[in-house]
């Protein structure tokens, strides 16, 4: 008589199948799911037992666990394990506490020299000092355990998050004033007719120090196929110095105004802003958004808008708010195409290729806009 088997048979819709037959067939579905996977669609095709453990290599126990969870639970359920209550925790919530408040201390504040902690420090110092704090159930405290603890109330002590304390107290008016002018610029962009009364221009102005011309010890190599994928570059280099580019975007426009210097001083500050006379008609206000650097507040400075009255208005941006400069952007665009990689045979090259980017964007200017807060921003 042939044997018939008591458990019920196993249904599969079209799509559990479907999901089943593809992890059973995958390479990146781990060992145990595949496994599963086959036994189950085994038993589902009427195969008893015995064959799917044949067949598979394995046991009958681990197959009839299979398909019972499969008959109780349904087939994609079976495929992962049951939750289990595991060993007992051995950890107070007071001890895991004093954990954490030790990693919220620098170790240094406990005598230690490290600034910052490595789970196996704090795990050597909490085996050290459990017993004298109370708490005895750490005294074969584990790293591992150490980082569950700290995952558990998401801490990573080991890590430095960087923040700004904002030191100027009247950033927030600066910043208005700033985006004022970007709001005037807008307006101006919006209005078809001339407008009325004399002529204001409107420039983001900004230094770029320390770019340094780097130059290469031996000829790169070109991408070649089959054998390069990208340039080859010998990995030693000569430095030849620094070169500080001082440039004023024209807000309405896009055209750059540019001067490339050895040093940005008082006296090349001055001449930038003779150029940019230069290059306005003289009956406009030439308003410029820059920051407090000190050569923009000189004596010096100041004594040659003292001779040119009613010409420049200065707006400065806060302390550590140069992220408000929209020639910035320009900086950014600057360094991701141009300068990133770049190799030179001496500075005069470097300020050769400098201008002659700079005159190529001026040819087709792109005119920058800016979008941060304007909504909130009235004009009278």
């Amino acid at each position: 008589m042939p044997f018939t088997s008591r458990r019920a048979s196993l249904v599969l819709s079209d799509e559990v199948r479907a999901r089943l037959e593809g992890i059973s067939r995958s390479r990146s579905e781990s060992a145990q799911h595949v496994e599963r996977a086959r036994i189950l669609l085994g038993y589902a095709g009427r195969q008893t037992v015995s064959a799917i453990a044949r067949a598979l290599g394995t046991n009958r126990p681990k197959v009839e666990r299979c398909v019972d969870k499969g008959l109780q639970l349904g087939a994609l359920a079976a495929l992962g394990d049951l939750p289990r209550k595991g060993r007992p925790g051995t950890i107070s919530s007071e001890a895991r506490a004093w954990v954490v408040s030790l990693a919220c201390v620098k170790p240094k504040a406990l005598g230690y020299p490290e600034e910052l902690w490595t789970t196996r420090l704090l795990a050597s110092h909490v085996r050290a000092h459990c017993e004298q704090a109370g708490h005895p159930s750490l005294a074969k405290l584990a790293r591992g355990t150490v980082s569950k603890i700290l995952a558990g109330h998401r801490l990573r002590p080991h890590k430095i998050e960087y923040y700004l304390e904002k030191r100027d107290p009247e950033f927030d008016t600066k910043m208005a004033q700033v985006l004022v002018v970007y709001k005037l610029v807008e307006l101006a962009r919006q209005r078809k007719d001339a407008p009325k009364g004399p002529l204001t221009v409107f420039v983001s102005y900004d230094e770029k120090p320390g770019i340094q011309a780097i130059g290469g010890v031996a000829p790169d190599l070109p991408p070649k196929p089959g054998k390069h994928v990208g340039t080859g570059r010998d990995y030693e280099y000569q430095r030849h110095g620094t070169l500080t580019l001082m440039a004023g975007l024209d807000l309405m426009t896009g055209q750059i105004h540019r001067a490339v210097v050895e040093r940005h001083r008082s006296r090349e500050f001055v001449a930038f802003l003779r150029q940019l006379d230069r290059a306005y008609p003289a009956g406009a206000r030439i308003r410029l958004v820059l920051d407090n650097h000190s050569a923009h507040v000189s004596k010096e400075t100041r004594a040659y808008l003292a001779t040119m009255a009613n010409r420049f208005e200065f707006v400065f941006t806060p302390k550590h708010g140069s992220w408000l400069n929209m020639v910035e952007s320009f900086f950014a665009k600057l360094t991701n195409t141009l300068l990133r990689g770049m190799r030179v045979e001496s500075k005069a090259e470097l300020r050769q290729r400098i201008e002659r980017y700079i005159d190529r964007l001026n040819e087709d200017p792109v005119v920058f806009k800016w979008t941060y807060k304007m909504d909130e921003i009235s004009v009278v």
